[in-house]
């Protein structure tokens, strides 16, 4: 009975433990860039305006880091190449950055409200976009929510709210259903490369508090 007992004890200190170290409710201090934007990541004479787009000089962004435990959900729709591209390079650059980073799946499009709600619960410093039927779904929500920041990458909202960053490029701009692009839609466009500049460069962006715009990729 005692060595049951015992077992009981151990394996809920385990459990709390393992809790404790995933717990995202504990406090901290408030996440904040370390490095600064290179020039001409956007124009030092002009702050851009809400719903504008920039262009960054390539590698502009390189300099900005978020600072360590940096809290991200990835949410995330569909399992075509493209979506894939997107997730492996937000998955790549949240291990190399030591972000804290949680995945929502939200691969069945009549529930794609509630995943995004999901996403919103766990109250992370930054929600990371990708696919392209999350656009519709995400004009619904994002401006009931203004207090959390979003980053869509590889697509973009056509009306987006002050929190609601965009990084994309010539070839990956979907803005909604029944609404025109930007540039032609191009899946061989989706490399590595570009999903992940385009990542690091939105961070950067969103960081430094230019956010409700789009960062266009050159």
């Amino acid at each position: 009975m005692r060595s049951r007992l015992a077992a009981a004890i151990v394996l809920a200190v385990v459990l709390t433990s393992c809790g404790t170290n995933d717990d995202w409710a504990a406090p901290r201090v408030a996440p904040s860039p370390i490095g600064a934007l290179g020039n001409g990541f956007v124009d030092p004479r002009a702050t851009p305006t809400p719903e504008a787009t920039i262009s960054p000089r390539p590698g502009s962004w390189d300099g900005v880091h978020p600072s360590e435990g940096y809290r991200v959900v990835l949410l995330t729709a569909g399992d075509d190449p493209q979506t894939k591209t997107l997730n492996d390079a937000v998955t790549s650059w949240a291990a190399a950055e030591k972000v804290s980073l949680k995945t929502v799946r939200a691969d069945d499009a009549t529930n794609h409200i509630d995943r995004i709600t999901d996403a919103l619960a766990l109250k992370p410093d930054l929600v990371v976009a990708a696919g392209n039927s999350l656009i519709d779904p995400l004009a619904l929500v994002t401006a009931n929510h203004l207090d959390q920041q979003f980053l869509v990458v590889g697509a973009e909202l056509a009306e987006p709210t002050h929190n609601v960053t965009a990084a994309d490029w010539t070839g990956a701009a979907f803005r909604g259903e029944g609404l025109g692009m930007s540039s032609d839609y191009d899946p061989a466009t989706f490399t590595p490369e570009r999903a992940g500049a385009a990542i690091r460069a939105g961070v950067a962006s969103v960081l430094h508090g230019f956010t409700g715009i789009v960062v266009w990729i050159n």
